[in-house]
């Protein structure tokens, strides 16, 4: 029982990424699409978790507060979390490997090529910008706002209930 998950803070103090962890990880900018924030935007959400509550609790507050490239919320979360909720689903590469790539992808501008195939790779997908999610869900900009909202109501009572030492 020494997993947790935690919330990386934008600066007006909602989340933008949910994750789980354990050790060092809530630190740690290996592996990672961006740098964690500073350590005061930073929190443990819960901990003392067997792994299976930690990916559930995840898997839970990523759809809380849904997930930008979705259109459903606020979150930056690029999977759903939980077991195979990463981009590689289950496999681990070596520290080694990861320095390997990425060194290999750091400063690359894809051609014209590769850029006109990935734009035809997206055609016919749903637009997470119209408001619809592979879920078969659509929600309208009032919804978003309103759950963006919730949010950060919730973080306000949250980050009064850590400061009072509750």
């Amino acid at each position: 029982m020494n997993y947790y998950t935690y919330a990386y803070l934008r600066e007006d103090g909602t989340p933008y990424y949910i994750g789980k962890g354990k050790g060092n990880r809530i630190h740690s900018k290996s592996n990672r699409v961006f740098n964690p924030p500073p350590k005061e935007r930073r929190i443990f959400l819960k901990q003392n978790l067997t792994e299976n509550q930690a990916f559930s609790h995840e898997i839970y507050m990523i759809d809380v507060f849904g997930r930008k490239d979705l259109g459903t919320g606020i979150l930056h979360n690029k999977s759903d979390g939980g077991i195979g909720g990463g981009a590689m689903k289950g496999k681990s590469q070596s520290e080694e490997t990861k320095i390997k790539i990425g060194n290999a992808n750091r400063g690359r501008i894809h051609s014209k090529k590769s850029r006109e195939n990935m734009s035809k790779s997206h055609l016919g997908k749903p637009n997470p910008k119209s408001g619809s999610s592979r879920k078969g869900k659509s929600f309208s900009e009032e919804h978003i706002k309103n759950k963006s909202e919730a949010a950060k109501l919730w973080w306000k009572k949250r980050r009064e209930i850590q400061s009072n030492g509750n």
